[in-house]
C-alpha cells in the first residue's frame, strides 16, 4: 500500500512505493462467497496517486502497440504454417515488441531460458497483465489461466495460439481434469507456466501458493523453475503503478503503464526444484513459495533488452 508523497522528489515520482505494508489475508472462512475463488486483499488502496498526464507519451506508446498488435493478427496465422518452431519464435518477438512498445525494459536474470531440456513448470508471482507478456518474451509458455480469458478479444485468441491451459475457478469439478492435461503437457516436453497465487497482488505482499500445479509436477516428474518478477521504476524503486488489482480493468492499468516515464520488469530465474523423496505437493508448494518470495540467494544478474533476439532464438488451479 503506497503512502501518499509528502514533499520534494516525491511529488516528483508519485508511483513509488514510498513504505510498503499491507493487510493480512483473512482465513477462507471468513471471507465472503466461496473460499475456493483465489483471493487477494489488494485494491485502490495499493494504487498510488494520480500522476499529471502524459499525453504525448501515452499516445505515442498506444500507436506502437496496436502497430504491434496489428503485425501479430497478420503474422501469427502466417507463422503457423510453417509448424510450432516458427510459431514459438513468432511469439516471442511480439511479445518482446509489446514491452518495447509499452515502454518496458526487460531484465532477465539468472539464466536465459527457462528450460532447455524437457518440460518444466514455471512458477511465479502475480502481479500485472505485465507478467505473461515477459514470460512469453523469454521463452514461449503455456500458461494455466483462468476460463475467461479465452473470451477476451485478441488476449484470448494469443492465449489459445500458445497453447494455454483454461480452468473453471468457480468449482472443484475441473480441477482433476486441469492438473492431468498439465502433466501430460509436462510429460511432452512443455513449458507450462502458472500463477499459483491464483490473481494478481500489488507486490507489496504476496499470497498463498496454491497446490494443484505442483501435484502435476510429480505426476509428470518434472523439473520446476520458480521465478520472482518485480517492477521497478527505471532509477531502482519499486511502483505498484502497472498493477492489476481489485475491481480495476485491465485498460486502467496499461494507462498509468503508458504513461510512465520508464519501467523496468526484472525476472529472477531461480535454480531448479524437484520433488524430494516422499514430498508432497503441499510442501513442495511451500519450497517454492520461499524462494519465489526471496529467501533463497539471487543468480547473477545479466540484462536482456527487450524485443532484442539472443543467439539461441530462431489461474491457476
Amino acid at each position: 500500500m503506497s503512502v501518499p508523497a509528502l514533499s520534494g522528489e516525491a511529488q516528483v515520482r508519485p508511483h513509488v512505493v514510498e513504505h510498503p505494508t499491507h493487510p493480512g489475508v483473512p482465513r477462507a472462512t471468513e471471507r465472503d462467497g466461496s473460499p475456493w475463488p483465489p483471493y487477494s486483499p489488494c485494491g485502490p488502496d495499493c494504487l498510488p496517486p494520480e500522476a499529471r498526464p502524459a499525453r504525448l507519451r501515452s499516445a505515442r506508446r498506444t500507436a506502437a502497440l496496436l502497430t504491434v498488435i496489428g503485425t501479430a493478427v497478420v503474422t501469427l496465422p502466417l507463422a503457423a504454417l510453417f509448424g510450432r518452431r516458427a510459431t514459438d519464435a513468432t511469439m516471442r518477438r511480439i511479445f518482446r515488441a509489446v514491452l518495447r512498445a509499452a515502454g518496458i525494459r526487460l531484465q532477465v536474470d539468472g539464466g536465459s531460458t527457462f528450460s532447455g531440456d524437457g518440460g518444466a513448470l514455471v512458477v511465479a508471482n502475480h502481479l500485472s497483465w505485465i507478467d505473461v507478456v515477459a514470460l512469453g518474451a523469454v521463452q514461449p509458455v503455456r500458461m494455466i489461466a483462468k476460463r475467461e480469458v479465452g473470451d477476451w478479444p485478441v488476449v484470448g485468441a494469443i492465449a489459445a495460439r500458445t497453447g494455454a491451459l483454461f480452468v473453471d475457478r468457480a468449482g472443484l469439478r475441473t480441477l482433476p481434469a486441469v492438473v492431468d492435461e498439465t502433466a501430460d503437457a509436462l510429460r511432452a516436453g512443455a513449458v507450462v507456466g502458472v500463477f499459483p497465487e491464483g490473481t494478481t497482488w500489488c507486490g507489496s505482499a504476496a499470497g498463498p501458493f496454491r497446490r494443484a500445479p505442483f501435484q502435476a509436477a510429480i505426476d509428470a516428474g518434472a523439473a520446476i523453475r520458480p521465478v520472482t518478477l518485480e517492477l521497478r521504476l527505471a532509477d531502482g524503486r519499486p511502483t505498484t503503478a502497472p498493477s492489476f488489482v481489485g475491481e480495476e480493468t485491465l485498460a486502467d492499468s496499461l494507462r498509468r503503464v503508458l504513461a510512465l516515464d520508464g519501467l523496468v520488469c526484472e525476472l529472477t530465474l531461480h535454480p531448479v526444484l524437484r520433488p524430494g523423496p516422499g514430498e508432497d505437493r503441499r510442501a513442495l508448494a511451500a519450497r517454492a513459495r520461499r524462494v519465489v518470495t526471496g529467501s533463497a540467494p539471487r543468480p547473477t544478474p545479466s540484462t536482456v533488452p527487450a524485443g532484442r533476439p539472443t543467439a539461441t532464438e530462431a489461474a491457476a488451479a
